[in-house]
């Protein structure tokens, strides 16, 4: 098994009270008061602003400062790099980061911080830190630790018992982490074991593209019910093959598009699929560029968790209504998939009939274990809509396929056992944005139905990292152990799995059911540092029990409705 990054996010703490302090201040890019005070219980040890800058500037240690660090027990490789995060500046483009700081998402981030970082006598200092955040950000000086220090506009202290505790936190996430990637592969193994023995290098090869030639086209919609336009992309075979043609809807994700996922709509088409991959315009990329420029006050809108499921649905009245004009009647659009990526992943398992749970939503996002779980950012956002039953069941489809869904503050138990059709949920080992032990290995035994997988991709980091812009390119190399899978390794993973599971159970063609197996993955895996992991309903009872255990051993709260 490949061993887990060492992401900034992810990474454990050091132990002591010095490595907590350093973690948090290289975590938060930050700057400056009179003085900075350190409370642990009744033990205060304050140093002032001007000894840190003294500290950043010249290396002088003041005598206070001296003795913080005789306290911390901390190392000259310590000092030099606590040093270092004074004087290191975060490269943000003000205007933007200003704006990110006041969405939803980015006070829930320094509602965080601000446990740790508090205003002198105790009280949650976000809105202290998002002042000095900015200031120092348009100060010519730019975002450094020191200069944050210098903006802030009165006195902090640091809460060393909440430091600690985030450190706990950390190393539980970490450790779940490792423990649920072991055990996934060991039940994979357990199953495979089990299976009878196929020899698949004498079968097709569901990763290669199928034999027809794909053609695509656009097609500009309006919803005249909700006033809502947007387009759709639909990717067929030149010819149609088929008297019954098998049909799948592709949900994007999160400030991406329907270009983002063309690779699936094309391998799928080249088999024969009518594959169509409708535009969600209040959660795309041109949603985010119009924040990002100052068009728009959220990342995304609220409405998005209302029109998206909607948006499917529309998009499938759209194929019924061309059927007979466009594909000669030939679709088969009473047993139709759909395949979802991020907050696309909670939009399809919403029209396979999930609703969301406002209840247990209130709760997860108000656990402090929940504060690490980045998915959250998008999730608790809907806990501001008209609390009602949001039933966005469309009988019409049959399977539904996600990949890193965002989905366990939003569905809990009582939410995914309304899901009555297969479901497949692959996830990824790195993935910052839905992390794996967070939504996917967690809502997988929720799930009741019994045709159900959960497939693991090592180093599989939520987006394909060759497409990144330079910014996020050159943040990525300064990352220190960071190894990442090829994006073609990965797109075999996922390919071949997504047309295995459509061609069981939307194209009825039991020929691929092999594949949807744990041998089929350890033969995929074969001669690969990242591999892949499957299991299915045989494994999720133990899963279950594995959890359970984790829960109980590391006493973590949860929700009551799980």
């Amino acid at each position: 098994m490949t061993p887990l990054p060492s992401f900034g996010w992810f990474r454990p703490l050091k132990s002591g009270i010095f490595g907590l302090i350093a973690s948090l201040t290289l975590a938060l890019p930050s700057y400056a008061a009179e003085k900075i005070s350190f409370v642990f219980d009744s033990l205060i040890l304050s140093i002032p602003v001007s000894d840190l800058e003294t500290y950043a500037k010249d290396g002088e240690l003041s005598q206070q400062l001296t003795r913080y660090f005789s306290l911390a027990g901390a190392t000259e490789e310590d000092k030099a790099a606590f040093r270092q995060a004074l004087l290191t500046p975060a490269p943000v483009k003000p205007l933007r980061f200003s704006r990110i700081l006041n969405t939803e998402e980015g006070e829930r981030l320094l509602k965080y911080f601000g446990k740790v970082i508090n205003v002198q006598g105790g009280s949650n200092g976000k809105f202290l830190i998002r002042g000095a955040l900015v200031e120092a950000a348009l100060d010519k000086e730019g975002l450094t630790l020191i200069n944050f220090l210098k903006k802030l506009s009165t006195n902090v202290q640091i809460d060393l018992k909440q430091a600690l505790n985030l450190g706990q936190q950390v190393e539980i996430v970490v450790n779940a982490t490792y423990l649920f990637t072991e055990e996934v592969d060991r039940l994979a193994q357990i199953e495979a074991e089990k299976t009878e023995k196929v020899n698949f290098s004498q079968l097709s090869d569901p990763r290669q593209p199928g034999p027809f030639e794909v053609k695509k086209q656009t097609w500009n919609l309006t919803d005249e019910k909700r006033n809502r336009q947007f387009y759709v992309d639909v990717y067929q075979p030149q010819i149609l093959q088929s008297e019954k043609v098998p049909v799948v809807v592709i949900s994007h994700g999160l400030s991406s598009r329907p270009e983002d996922f063309s690779k699936w709509g094309q391998h799928l088409a080249s088999y024969g699929y009518v594959v169509a991959l409708p535009q969600h315009p209040g959660s795309d990329i041109k949603q985010t560029e119009d924040f990002l420029e100052g068009f728009s006050r959220q990342i995304f809108l609220r409405n998005e968790f209302i029109d998206r499921p909607l948006d499917l649905s529309y998009t499938i009245d759209e194929l019924e209504r061309r059927n007979q004009s466009s594909f000669a009647g030939r679709l088969n659009l009473k047993e139709v998939g759909v395949l979802g990526h991020s907050f696309g992943g909670y939009t399809v398992l919403s029209v396979a009939g999930a609703t969301i749970d406002f209840d247990r939503l209130e709760e997860v996002c108000n656990l402090e274990i929940g504060d690490l779980n980045t998915a959250l950012l998008l999730q608790c956002r809907a806990l501001k809509l008209e609390r009602k039953d949001y039933n966005f069941k469309d009988p019409r489809v049959k399977a539904v396929f996600v990949v890193n869904p965002v989905n366990s503050g939003l569905f809990g138990s009582k939410s995914l056992r309304k899901i009555d059709i297969p479901v497949f949920i692959s996830a990824g080992s790195y993935d910052p944005a839905t992390p794996f032990i967070f939504e996917q290995v967690v809502s997988y035994p929720r799930l009741k139905v019994t045709d159900k997988y959960l497939q693991l991709q090592e180093g599989q980091a939520h987006v394909d990292f060759s497409q990144l812009d330079a910014g996020l390119t050159d943040m990525l190399e300064t990352t220190t152990d960071l190894t990442l899978p090829s994006p073609q390794l990965l797109d075999s993973y996922t390919n071949s799995m997504i047309l295995s599971f459509f061609e069981v159970y939307i194209n009825n063609n039991p020929e691929y059911t092999p594949y949807l197996s744990s041998a089929y993955a350890n033969y995929l895996s074969e001669g690969q540092e990242f591999k892949t992991y499957l299991i299915t309903e045989k494994s999720s009872e133990s899963l279950t029990t594995s959890i359970e255990k984790f829960i109980r051993e590391n006493s973590i709260k949860v929700p009551q409705n799980r």
